[in-house]
């Protein structure tokens, strides 16, 4: 597949997407390597944008340029960006207090910390809706406690009490003759 053909592609896609907004995103592709450069209003339009590129066929990898810009405001100050990551993860059911620690430098939010589960690692999609946000990288490590050993034995019980209580409700009526 040609450069010109995987750039029109990622045009086409950039536009039908519709949480971006391409009219201020550049493609660029050279040998299958397509760059991104522009300004986009959100880090979620951002990664919306990198996620759409993925999609086009012939792509082989791609540089990601863009950088977030709010229209017509300030950015916001590193201080009460990190002050609301903080109040966003507090206000998280999922992920217990004091597990992620949050950085914050020129707009880029930095998460540390560790969870037992993988779905507390959803601490990264909370910050997405931060406005102001230039990008987030994703320190957070899962370290599970159970062992393999107890989930197996777990599961089997729960299998095991499943088909049972499956039994006794699939009995159907015997038949009466006539």
């Amino acid at each position: 597949m040609s450069d010109k053909a995987i750039r029109q592609d990622v045009i086409e896609e950039l536009g039908f997407d519709p949480s971006i907004d391409a009219a201020n995103i550049g493609v660029a592709v050279e040998n299958g390597i397509v760059t991104l450069t522009g300004y986009v209003d959100t880090y979620a339009e951002r990664t919306a944008a990198e996620r759409a590129v993925r999609k086009v066929r012939g792509v082989r990898g791609g540089v990601e340029e863009i950088k977030v810009r709010l229209a017509g405001q300030t950015l916001p100050r590193d201080e009460d960006l990190a002050q609301r990551a903080v109040q966003m993860l507090d206000w998280s059911a999922t992920v217990p207090k004091n597990t992620v620690q949050v950085k914050v430098q020129d707009g880029w939010v930095t998460l540390t910390g560790q969870v037992e589960w993988q779905y507390q690692e959803e601490a990264r999609a909370a910050q997405m809706r931060l406005a102001g946000l230039a990008g987030i990288i994703n320190l957070i490590e899962v370290i599970p406690k159970a062992s393999a050993a107890d989930c197996a034995r777990r599961s089997s019980r729960r299998c095991s009490g499943t088909l049972r209580s499956r039994r006794t409700r699939s009995r159907l009526p015997s038949r009466t003759r006539r």
